[in-house]
């Protein structure tokens, strides 16, 4: 005689075992629309920094640009990033995560299409900074939206996808200024350049419709019951809510939370430190070499200099697809140090030596791109990973805004070295650069593979 199970013995272990927190929630629906959303913007980003380098080009006759201010137009949007960026991250995480995330792209859209009607440099100056500005502040917003929504296991992936969509937008905008540039019949072709912008950045603000704010920031400003309902909501009942960590210890009276000041504490010094070390070292080589891809080539000797630049950003893309591919493989330091080795020792020949063919020269170009880009990763994952939930805008807007400061520098000055110095002086500089970034995430750099974003 077949025996019945009771209909209550195994409920409560099926209820148990079905239970999952949220931090280790597998990859679903859901995390694809965030992924999707976050990276959005950071291909609108890529696009408006992007452009500028080919629409410079075209512009340099109409608006009697000198190098004075084709250094300062290819650094504006960076130093307007530096501003919302730093500024933008304290606000962030006193208001969440969700406000900023929701409503910059449609102020972003009206900026990029407002610079069709540039008549001057100066107005294209303030146009850029104000693009820098929002930029700044969506940067803030969607690298802690997404990376605090994102699964653990994953995360590094998932983040990567980010720096992929920005490592595209930054390669379409580059063809796409090469079409118009080739295409375009009437004047000031630049302008329409500097006005596709306007189109990705109204396409992601579409694409951000029904994206929640972040449970961990619901929970830090004990809101438990918001965030459990989000999560039900979007993911499912069985999720648990992620727990608050206890304040850290302190000598003193702590500073308070998403302030700049507290990330000066004792606790975060050391990680806020080496998380702006790191982004500077890696964004001066990265923006400089970018955005001057084809005057820089010109100067080693490339004839058709254009088609080199594509293929350095072409490289960008592709070095950013390989580098989510190994970012949860190798480990956090071992990636850091690597990648910062690898990229000095592929431009220091550029650097050093003189008449090289024009095959290697566009080899070790490419090269470069590709090694830089893989390593940009990093910059949407590492800064997310030093910082608890109650600091961790403030501390990623600090380290972008100290990358913007020398992506600002190296940007504005590379013209203006190449110009008095020389290329090769230029080249030799970056890859100072390169080698002070190894050498610092070497000594200071923490390990952050694995960790859960709540146990900092």
């Amino acid at each position: 005689m077949r025996k019945s199970t009771p209909p209550d013995v195994r409920a409560p272990q099926d209820t148990a075992s079905a239970t999952v927190e949220l931090e280790d929630v597998p990859f679903g629906r859901f995390h694809l629309h965030v992924a999707v959303a976050g990276s959005g913007g950071q291909f609108s980003d890529g696009y408006i920094l992007g452009i500028i380098g080919i629409a410079l080009t075209s512009a340099t006759d109409d608006l009697a640009l000198n190098a004075v201010w084709l250094g300062l137009l290819g650094a504006a949007s960076l130093a307007g990033l530096f501003f919302g960026s730093l500024f933008s991250g304290a606000l962030i995480d006193r208001i969440g995560r969700h406000p900023i995330f929701a409503f910059d792209m449609p102020l972003l859209a009206a900026l990029s299409l407002a610079q069709f009607w540039t008549a001057a440099a100066w107005q294209l100056l303030l146009l850029r900074l104000l693009l820098g500005l929002v930029l700044g502040a969506d940067y803030a917003a969607s690298k802690t939206l997404v990376s605090e929504l994102a699964p653990r296991k994953s995360r590094g992936r998932m983040m990567s996808v980010l720096a992929i969509a920005w490592a595209a937008g930054y390669t379409i905008a580059y063809l796409v200024g090469y079409l118009i540039a080739q295409t375009a019949s009437g004047d000031r072709p630049w302008t329409w350049m500097l006005a596709s912008s306007a189109v990705p950045a109204l396409l992601v603000a579409a694409a951000r419709l029904g994206v929640p704010e972040s449970p961990r920031w619901l929970i830090a400003k004990g809101r438990a019951q918001e965030a459990a309902a989000m999560i039900a909501a979007k993911i499912g009942p069985h999720v648990t809510l992620p727990t608050a960590p206890a304040p850290a210890p302190s000598s003193g009276a702590p500073a308070e939370s998403g302030s700049l000041r507290a990330l000066f504490a004792p606790a975060l010094r050391s990680r806020t430190v080496i998380a702006c070390v790191f982004y500077l070292c890696h964004i001066m080589p990265y923006f400089a070499l970018s955005t001057f891809s084809p005057r820089i080539l010109a100067s080693l000797g490339v004839h058709n200099a254009y088609f080199g630049g594509a293929v350095y950003n072409l490289l960008l893309l592709v070095g950013a697809v390989v580098g989510m591919s190994v970012i949860d493989r190798l480990t956090r330091r071992r990636f850091l140090v690597g990648s910062f080795a690898v990229a000095a020792v592929l431009l220091l020949p550029l650097g050093i030596l003189h008449d090289l063919p024009i095959t290697l020269v566009i080899v070790l170009f490419a090269a470069l791109a590709f090694a830089l880009s893989a390593a940009d990763t990093l910059a949407f994952v590492y800064p997310q990973e030093l910082f608890p939930t109650r600091m961790r805008a403030t501390g990623v807007g600090a380290a972008v805004a100290a990358s913007r400061i020398g992506a600002s520098i190296s940007t504005f000055l590379l013209p203006v070295v190449v110009e008095s110095f020389g290329i090769r002086t230029a080249m030799t500089g970056l890859v100072l650069v390169l080698a002070a970034g190894a050498l610092a995430c070497y000594r200071y750099a923490p390990e952050t593979s694995g960790l859960k974003l709540g146990s900092q």
